[in-house]
C-alpha cells in the first residue's frame, strides 16, 4: 500500500481541488457558480502553498503567511464579487413602469 505524508496528501488534494474548480469555472455560465468555483480554485492553491511549506523541516513560515494573506484577500474578493453579480443581475432584470408592465432596456431607450 502507498503511504502518503501529510505534505503529499495536502499537495495532491490542493491540485485535485484546483483542477476540478478550474473545469467548473470554465464550463458553467451562472455567475454565482463561477464565483464559488473561483473561490475553490483559490482554496486549492492555498492548500498547495501549505503543502509546500510542510515539506521542509522546520516548516517554512513564508508560504504559510502567504496562505493566510490569501484567505483574507479571498474574503474581500468574494464580497466584491457578490456585489458585482448583484449589479449585473439587477441590470438584466426588466424594469417595471408605474402601471406594472415590464419594460426592457430597448423599450426604455426608444421612449
Amino acid at each position: 500500500m502507498i503511504e502518503l505524508s501529510v505534505a503529499s496528501l495536502t499537495l495532491w488534494t490542493g491540485a485535485l481541488l484546483t483542477g476540478l474548480a478550474l473545469v467548473r469555472l470554465l464550463t458553467v455560465e451562472d455567475l454565482i457558480a463561477r464565483l464559488i468555483a473561483l473561490n475553490l480554485t483559490g482554496g486549492g492553491t492555498l492548500l498547495i502553498l501549505v503543502g509546500l511549506a510542510a515539506r521542509t523541516e522546520p516548516v517554512d513560515p513564508v508560504p504559510q503567511a502567504l496562505a493566510l494573506t490569501g484567505i483574507v484577500i479571498t474574503v474581500a474578493f468574494t464580497g466584491v464579487g457578490l456585489i458585482l453579480v448583484r449589479a449585473v443581475d439587477d441590470d438584466e432584470r426588466p424594469s417595471r413602469s408605474a402601471d406594472g408592465r415590464a419594460h426592457g432596456h430597448d423599450e426604455e431607450a426608444n421612449a
